[in-house]
C-alpha cells in the first residue's frame, strides 16, 4: 500500500505491508522532502497502471521497463498551500520495499499551463490516477483522472470548495494534455474528487469522494460513477458507499480505494475523528471481526 503522511510541513508519499489487508506494517518513504525543487515540500503519491480487473491481482504494470506514480507537489509548507501542480515519478525496482523513486525535474500538469480549463484555475491541481486507454476511444495509451480546484461556473468569480474530476492523456507517460474543456465528474457545489477505477464486468467504475453539496454542507462520503467508454460517465444517484457513523470517522469519511480479494471487497477510505485525528480505515462486505471496520 502506497499512502501520503502529513506532519504539519507537507505530504510525503509512505510504504507499507499487510499479508491479510487488515493489519499493515510500515517500510518507509517512497517519495521524501528535499532540500529543492518545485515539489521540494508537497509529494503525495498515486501508483499508475495498477491492474483494473476486479477481484484480479491489481499488479503494477510496467512501460517501457519502469513502474510509474503520479503524485501532486508544491514548494511551500503547510496544509495543501498553493501552488499544487501533479508531477511523474518512476523506478526500474521491484516497489515492494521502501526506496526514494525518481522523479521528473517538472510538473506534468499544473495551473499555469496555457490551456488550463475554467475548472481548475485556482492553483491547485490534487490526487490523480493514471490507467492504461485499453478502449482507445481517447486516441491516446494513457488517461490521468484527477481533480482540481476552479470557479463556481466558467467567467465567474471565484469561490471555495469547488473541485471536479477531469481528464489528461499521454502516450508516453512524460508528456500530457488535457482532455475536453469540461469536468467528466462533477456536481452543482462542493468536492468531487480523488477518483480510483475498477472494471467490474463491461462496466467502467470510477470510486470516488463528495463532500460539502448542496444540502450536506458539512459532510463527506464515498460514491461512484460508470462508463462504458472511460469518457463518458453516470453518477450514481442511490446511497453513500461510506459515510460518517463511527466514532473513528465522525468528522470525515472520505477518499476511496476498492479492491476485490477472495470474495471479499475492501474499502479503504481516510477516517478523521471528532479530534482530528487522521487515519486509514476499511470496511469490508463480510465481516472480519467484530467490526465490519478496521482502522
Amino acid at each position: 500500500m502506497s499512502y501520503i503522511a502529513f506532519d504539519g510541513k507537507g505530504y510525503e508519499t509512505w510504504l507499507a505491508s499487510s499479508n491479510d489487508l487488515l493489519n499493515w506494517k510500515n517500510l518507509g518513504r517512497q517519495m521524501s522532502f528535499t532540500s529543492s525543487g518545485w515539489d521540494a515540500n508537497q509529494k503525495a503519491g498515486y501508483n499508475a497502471l495498477v491492474n483494473t480487473k476486479w477481484g484480479g491481482n491489481y499488479e503494477l504494470k510496467k512501460y517501457k521497463g519502469k513502474y510509474w506514480m503520479s503524485y501532486f507537489g508544491g514548494s511551500s509548507s503547510g496544509y495543501e498551500p498553493e501552488p499544487l501542480s501533479i508531477g511523474i515519478a518512476y523506478t526500474k525496482k521491484k516497489p515492494t520495499t521502501a526506496f526514494e523513486w525518481k522523479r521528473l525535474l517538472q510538473p506534468v500538469l499544473s495551473s499555469s499551463d496555457k490551456d488550463v480549463r475554467w475548472w481548475e484555475n485556482r492553483n491547485k491541481l490534487f490526487k490523480s490516477y493514471v490507467i492504461e486507454d485499453k478502449v482507445g476511444q481517447t486516441g491516446h495509451k494513457f488517461i490521468m483522472y484527477y481533480n482540481a480546484v476552479g470557479d463556481s461556473l466558467p467567467d465567474n468569480k471565484p469561490t471555495r470548495w469547488y473541485e471536479r474530476i477531469g481528464m489528461a492523456v499521454s502516450n508516453d507517460m512524460k508528456k500530457w494534455k488535457r482532455f475536453h474543456s469540461e469536468p467528466i465528474v462533477h456536481h452543482s457545489r462542493g468536492i468531487t474528487g480523488d477518483p480510483m477505477i475498477q472494471k467490474i464486468g463491461d462496466v467502467w467504475v470510477m470510486f470516488y469522494f463528495g463532500a460539502f453539496w448542496k444540502g450536506r454542507e458539512t459532510e463527506t462520503f464515498n460514491r461512484f460513477a460508470c462508463s462504458y467508454d472511460l469518457i463518458n460517465w453516470t453518477d450514481w444517484d442511490g446511497e453513500d458507499l461510506i459515510n460518517s457513523s463511527i466514532s473513528i470517522d465522525k468528522k470525515y469519511a472520505h477518499k476511496s480505494f476498492v479492491l476485490k480479494h477472495d470474495g471479499v471487497v475492501y474499502h479503504f477510505y481516510c477516517a478523521v475523528d471528532e479530534k482530528d485525528n487522521r487515519g486509514i480505515a476499511v470496511a469490508t462486505s463480510v465481516d472480519k471481526g467484530k467490526s465490519n471496520t478496521h482502522f
